[in-house]
């Protein structure tokens, strides 16, 4: 095993009191603990061009203009953040969309999915697959292209965002150019080593797991559900390109290799793993210098998906 970064143990002892662990709390304590801690380990926000709120029926979005953005035609991004299907929103990820808005001079749109356990599997999945066709059919409004979209997502958003990809290549969403999936779920059925290896003592927990899982999948028999679980799909075939973001003391590395490996066999696909760092680094920019390197290897990736951003 290797050691863990001095930047990731020093995330792990981030000063302030101590977190109530997640599987102790109720969903609502559990969202309002990470609203209340999230930004405390975040560089200040990245100053953008613009910052909108917009409703897609009942969903809430973010979307973010970066300062090199095109006012029309612009790459887009649909950001699906992580909290694995119980907590999280757009704020508590706005410095990875700031920050990628800018580096890729594009847009980011980010919904506020619906949350388990008031709308399990696969509530977030239809919101994130209805904020799609919305970018689309908004596109002249939002000022981007409609061909010129990629998703991304973290955690259970990185989840999300591989099922979107999925759906996009069978044609039950608009078509995505690209997938970046930061240390994602893709096996709900959590049988991985890792999840031994990692278990606790790392930041996210395998007991945290199964209480993020218990609330979003209530029902054991969908945990094998390709839409749970992209690790389970048929195929990977016609995919997007990806690219994976992995950290190797993570409960998740061995299921998001895994997947990254299958996208390389069946589909296309690069990954990139920090061998030190714990799940969540990329969002933990001021404690680990690291999540920069990440995110300018996200905007790297996506250059490499759209080419037009080279020109």
């Amino acid at each position: 095993m290797t050691q863990l970064d001095e930047s990731a143990k020093r995330a792990l002892a981030w000063p302030g009191d101590p977190e109530t662990a997640v599987e102790s709390c109720t969903p609502a304590q559990a969202r309002q603990q990470y609203l209340d801690s999230f930004a405390g380990i975040q560089w200040p926000l990245e100053e953008v061009a613009e910052m909108l709120e917009r409703r897609v029926g009942a969903i809430r979005v973010k979307i973010w203009r970066g300062q090199a953005a095109p006012r029309q035609g612009a790459p887009a991004l649909l950001y699906l953040h992580g909290g694995g299907f119980v907590i999280g929103a757009p704020e508590t990820h706005e410095d990875i969309c700031r920050t990628l808005a800018n580096m890729a001079g594009a847009v980011v749109v980010s919904p506020d999915y619906r949350l388990a356990p008031e709308h399990p599997f696969p509530a977030a999945i239809d919101d994130c697959a209805a904020t799609l066709v919305w970018m689309t059919e908004q596109a002249d409004a939002l000022g981007i292209d409609p061909s010129r979209i990629i998703v991304g997502g973290d955690s259970a958003g990185g989840n999300l965002a591989a099922v979107v990809a999925l759906l996009a290549r069978d044609g039950q969403v608009p078509a995505v150019i690209g997938q970046v999936l930061i240390y994602p779920v893709t096996d709900q059925l959590q049988a991985a080593d890792s999840y031994s290896r990692y278990a606790e003592g790392f930041g996210l927990t395998a007991a945290a797991m199964k209480w993020f899982q218990d609330h979003y999948l209530p029902e054991a028999a969908s945990r094998s559900d390709w839409r749970a679980s992209p690790l389970s799909a048929m195929s990977l075939a016609g995919v997007a390109p990806a690219f994976v973001i992995l950290a190797g003391h993570d409960v998740l590395v061995d299921e998001g290799a895994g997947y990254a490996e299958r996208l390389s066999r069946e589909a296309q696909a690069t990954s990139r793993t920090w061998p030190g760092q714990i799940h969540g680094f990329v969002s933990k920019r001021r404690a680990i210098p690291e999540a920069q390197e990440a995110l300018e290897a996200i905007a790297m990736a996506w250059r490499t998906m759209d080419p037009a951003l080279t020109r």
